[in-house]
């Protein structure tokens, strides 16, 4: 059963954007609060179903790529249902945002081009830039107002964005969890798998 443990955690995730949508969607007064703790919730689940994963020795590539797409799901989610609940934020800010997710869109173009698959790498800068969205996201589903927060989210995700492309293309074959530009120079220059986690 323990093996099942990140499955189930990435699963939990995956109902908890649905919930997220579906409060954002048909809001109630207390809606925000509920959205909140399902995010955090979620982020909790995210940064430990990885973990568990290698702890448990089951972290294969297609549980690690399954990971990826819920968790592009799930703050997507979490994103809409702050447009649904602040849209004047979003008119706003609309040409950062959209810059914002045209180099998201940006990391899968040059991933689909060159290996036909997405993108899984895990890198340590998305994973700080996931807790930089989850705070914004955070505070402006509560207040509708981000300012200094929304700017540093904007430039993190920017520049975390541009070090994935960066991986993508150092890298000879299609390999997840790469944590750095480093770390991907190790591998083309023909680190192991084994020798890669170690660099972790």
């Amino acid at each position: 059963m323990k093996r099942h443990i990140p499955r189930v955690l990435i699963l939990l995730r995956l109902a908890f954007g649905v919930l997220i949508l579906i409060f954002a969607f048909f809001p109630f007064p207390d809606s925000p609060y509920w959205i909140v703790g399902l995010l955090t919730i979620g982020l909790i689940t995210d940064i430990f179903d990885g973990v568990i994963a290698r702890k448990l020795n089951v972290a294969t590539t297609s549980l690690r790529r399954w990971d990826s797409g819920v968790d592009q799901f799930f703050f997507l989610a979490a994103g809409a249902a702050a447009y649904m609940l602040c849209p004047l934020f979003f008119k706003k800010h609309a040409t950062l945002l959209i810059l914002l997710l045209s180099a998201e869109c940006l990391t899968y173009v040059v991933s689909f081009v060159k290996f036909k698959k997405e993108i899984a790498t895990h890198s340590w800068g998305a994973k700080f830039w996931t807790l930089i969205l989850c705070a914004t996201l955070v505070k402006l589903i509560l207040v509708c107002d981000s300012t200094l927060l929304f700017q540093l989210c904007f430039w993190v995700g920017v520049i975390t964005r541009l070090e994935i492309v960066a991986i993508i293309l150092i890298l000879k074959s299609w390999t997840n969890d790469v944590p750095s530009v480093y770390h991907a120079f190790q591998l083309r220059k023909g680190a192991t798998r084994n020798t890669e986690t170690n660099l972790r």
